[in-house]
């Protein structure tokens, strides 16, 4: 059973609230950490955002996103650099376990250009993020995604492409709704110890009602969230555990209610 002082709200959970609102919500419910989310950031102010969280004592767990390389144009691929830099910035700001990286793909662009570009992106943001004490988590993406947001598909293409790097610079954020499915998951963890910068769960739905919008609260689906997160405490991963569900249902929601469910079903299933 997964304790409370693990858990972490990743903000996509409650995406009604504001940065303020759910840096409260935490306070309420006694979750000490919190992942950010950039737009969310935007709307509040990087200062601001850095205050309420120090003043309320949490931990940021990650900051969502960096990544996004692939462009049609070389001019697009810089831009995207450009972003990345101004991400890493957020995360030292807010002294976050980890930048998380969606490396991004785009439907015109073959997915093996892509994934060069990828590489090439990441190529060239590492030493930026080294400086600034910012580790890059890799989050491979369920391959249903390959053709519009992530050409990196799983655990095993994630740790690859992580190991150009040292371990404190770049590693792997492994999301139970990404790699619940996949046959060799329990195999790879174990390759992939020092490089876990974190953890998500959630469930996935069946029948899914929605691509984007179709993740279930834990014990909602099909997912042995407690197998995936006795795996990675295995290989040494003991950092918060994010709770991250897209789902209007829950949006829809009163957020203190949405906490007080995470809650049970994360002590209880997790």
């Amino acid at each position: 059973m997964a304790e409370i002082q693990r858990l972490s709200l990743n903000q996509a959970t409650t995406h009604n609230w504001s940065v303020k609102e759910a840096v409260e919500g935490c306070a309420r419910h006694g979750i000490p950490s919190i992942s950010l989310w950039r737009h969310k950031i935007a709307e509040a102010g990087l200062d601001e955002c850095v205050r309420l969280v120090r003043e309320a004592g949490l931990h940021v767990s990650s900051v969502c996103r960096g990544g996004m390389f692939p462009g049609v144009t070389a001019e697009d691929r810089q831009k995207n650099i450009e972003e990345n830099f101004h991400a890493i910035d957020e995360a030292a700001a807010l002294e976050a376990d980890s930048l998380v990286m969606v490396v991004g793909a785009v439907a015109k662009i073959p997915i093996a250009n892509a994934r060069q570009m990828v590489m090439d992106g990441l190529k060239a943001i590492v030493p930026y993020a080294k400086q600034k004490g910012v580790r890059l988590g890799l989050e491979p993406l369920h391959p249903m995604y390959a053709g519009d947001r992530a050409v990196l598909n799983t655990a095993a293409q994630a740790l690859e492409w992580a190991s150009a790097y040292t371990p404190d610079e770049v590693g792997v954020v492994l999301d139970a709704f990404h790699i619940w499915w996949d046959p060799e998951i329990f195999h790879v963890i174990p390759r992939c110890a020092g490089r876990i910068y974190g953890f998500h769960v959630c469930d996935w739905l069946v029948p899914m009602p929605d691509m984007l919008l179709g993740r279930g609260m834990m014990g909602d689906g099909v997912i042995d969230n407690r197998a995936l997160r006795l795996a990675v405490e295995k290989a040494g991963y003991t950092g918060p555990i994010e709770v991250e569900i897209f789902n209007q249902k829950l949006w829809d929601m009163p957020g203190d209610e949405v906490l007080d469910l995470m809650i049970q079903r994360f002590t209880a299933l997790v």
